[in-house]
């Protein structure tokens, strides 16, 4: 039977973990979990540590390391930079979704066809650690501020840099056609799709443009269908 599963906010030191009130209550009032009984903590940093219960109370529950996991890092580092939607409920769909996939970092993008800025930070990091947990992922997605198209595409990035889009009259490399790095940063554009002025920014930053496929796609499946795509091609 697995251990239930939880995130913790800061590092671990030393064994004896006091958990916050929120986890407190799912432990001892939902779960109905008693002194003794063992659960998993992850900081989202790689490792899992496995705890005994010491004190089973609601607010200020208290466990004991017993056990810790084996630090790994990521082999594959996906970054989906990826428009804000009008549709609020569709960007969290795509969190959840590109989280199980195993998307290393999230950054909402302001385009100029972007129809929505303003963005519940918390209410989004609070999904992607739901999404973690349900997956059984060690890591935390980073996720990012929301932040301008133009800016964010003169920030530096190590890896393979790309951008999806719709236009026919661009050369567009298919997706599934690549020799992807290890680390790969794929834009997506709003509904609408990124202007002709910002693929060609995009272009000129050398970002390579993609397509993903014969279909037009809506903002957040193009974004679970690059990142799957992406997690499959990588080498």
């Amino acid at each position: 039977m697995n251990l239930p599963y939880f995130f913790i906010e800061n590092d671990v030191a030393g064994k004896l973990i006091e958990l916050n009130e929120e986890t407190s209550k799912h432990v001892v009032q939902v779960l109905r979990m008693e002194k003794g009984e063992k659960l998993l903590l992850t900081n989202g940093k790689g490792q899992t540590f496995e705890c005994e219960i010491t004190e089973a109370h609601k607010k200020h529950c208290s466990v004991e390391i017993i056990k810790i996991s084996k630090f790994e890092e990521p082999q594959k580092k996906i970054t989906i930079a990826i428009s804000i939607l009008k549709n609020t409920s569709r960007f969290e769909w795509f969190l959840e979704k590109a989280v199980e996939i195993g998307v290393t970092g999230i950054v909402p993008l302001i385009c100029k066809r972007t129809e929505k800025q303003h963005f519940r930070y918390e209410r989004m990091r609070a999904i992607t650690i739901s999404a973690m947990l349900q997956s059984q992922k060690t890591f935390l997605a980073d996720l990012n501020e929301p932040i301008k198209f133009n800016h964010f595409i003169s920030k530096d990035f190590s890896g393979m840099k790309l951008i999806a889009h719709c236009e026919e009259e661009k050369t567009r490399n298919s997706l599934s056609n690549l020799q992807l790095s290890e680390s790969v940063l794929m834009l997506i554009g709003p509904e609408g799709d990124f202007t002709s002025e910002e693929i060609k920014d995009a272009i000129n930053k050398n970002f390579i443009s993609v397509s993903l496929g014969e279909t037009r796609l809506r903002t957040e499946t193009a974004g679970v269908v690059a990142a799957a795509l992406i997690k499959n091609l990588q080498v």
